[in-house]
């Protein structure tokens, strides 16, 4: 019976530490999307603003 429990409560606590890590991972993915989606952003403002200032450039003469 003793044995029993302790496999149990083993199973348990691996089951649980499994959960903890994937959760873990899964946060620290979901940073690094944000990121690369962040550095997107601001290259395509950067290539909007070139390509307005060019076109302010061109307009001028």
């Amino acid at each position: 019976m003793k044995q029993l429990l302790a496999a149990l409560i083993a199973a348990t606590f691996a089951t649980v530490s499994v959960g903890a890590i994937a959760a873990k991972h899964e946060g620290a993915m979901k940073k690094d999307e944000m990121k690369k989606d962040e550095m997107k952003k601001d290259a395509k403002k950067a290539d909007k603003k070139k390509k307005d200032d060019k076109k302010k450039k061109d307009d001028k003469k």
